[in-house]
């Protein structure tokens, strides 16, 4: 139920490259995923003002028809795939078809009443966009150094240089982006600021973290190392104990922890003596820097949250 008492009609939409299947008020509608089929979608939503729409995360797909629905006043919700398929399973479901995804996820909205995701504002999505596009650029260096190892004729490797520069001169290209659109929003400015006077943490780590991750500090301590895929969890079943490990959260985020933990249990006295206190306790190195990044995500959410916080020098 809403503030206001008014009940959320939960619309299901399986996204996919090039269609949309919405299930809304029992009736399917297959629509195109492009700009004619988000207009599509809008009107048929039109007559119901209280329509939430719940969708998959498709790696981008998505994106576009979330936009417009966001810029309409529409609320969206954008579920991790697995768990919705948990759910379907947990029916006995085991076909999968697109309406029956469609069905499913209206199912899922009206059993469990997802929060809709915040809209971002036009900086945010911008950065978030420039964040995404220098993750691709980074993979494709990594590939092409990786490949320029097993060059033997001179043509190859002359390509495979002109490549890497090229691909470095645009990666450069998006810091300047990033950082320019930080520098043009007070309030991002201020939270890298904030961000980065943390041991460890620098600017592509700052800015990946704000790209990634808008939502911190509004979040609690679990919800924040849950979200950044560094909340260990439990495995274990009556008197057996299993290994805890971290599983979910976002990807881009927890690869910036890497890196700023690398760095503070070298450089902070703080984290180096907690990284050096969990491995003489006999926790493995990747355990205990985990349980560093998990530190740093806390601290960087809490230091956003609380304006007056300052860092012990």
């Amino acid at each position: 139920m809403s503030q206001n008492n008014t009940s959320i009609l939960y619309v299901g939409l399986d996204v996919a490259k090039l269609s949309l299947q919405l299930h809304l008020a029992g009736r399917f509608h297959s629509l195109t995923n492009d700009r004619k089929g988000h207009v599509q979608l809008l009107k048929h939503l039109r007559a119901y003002p209280h329509a939430q729409i719940v969708c998959e995360a498709t790696g981008g797909y998505e994106q576009l028809g979330v936009r417009a629905l966001q810029a309409a006043g529409i609320p969206v919700s954008i579920l991790e795939a697995g768990r919705v398929r948990y759910f379907a399973r947990a029916q006995g479901l085991r076909a999968k078809t697109d309406p029956i995804d469609a069905a499913v996820l209206s199912q899922y909205g009206q059993a469990f009443q997802p929060a809709p995701l915040p809209q971002a504002s036009p900086q945010q999505q911008q950065l978030a966009d420039c964040s995404q596009r220098r993750r691709q650029l980074i993979r494709l260096l990594v590939m092409e150094h990786n490949h320029a190892e097993h060059y033997t004729d001179t043509f190859s490797r002359r390509q495979s240089r002109q490549l890497i520069k090229l691909l470095e001169k645009q990666i450069d290209q998006c810091d300047q982006a990033i950082a320019a659109l930080i520098a043009k929003d007070p309030q991002l400015a201020h939270k890298a600021n904030r961000l980065q006077a943390i041991p460890g943490v620098g600017k592509v780590v700052a800015f990946t973290v704000l790209a990634e991750m808008p939502e911190l500090g509004t979040l609690n301590q679990q919800t924040a190392a849950a979200l950044a895929g560094v909340a260990p969890y439990n495995r274990d079943s009556g008197t057996q104990k299993g290994q805890r490990s971290i599983s979910g959260g976002r990807r881009p985020v927890r690869c910036a922890l890497y890196m700023a933990a690398l760095s503070a249990v070298r450089h902070d006295r703080i984290l180096k003596e907690f990284y050096q206190r969990l491995r003489a306790a006999g926790k493995r190195p990747m355990v205990a820097l985990t349980a560093c990044m998990r530190k740093l995500i806390i601290l960087m959410n809490h230091l956003l949250k609380n304006d007056h916080f300052q860092l012990a020098s």
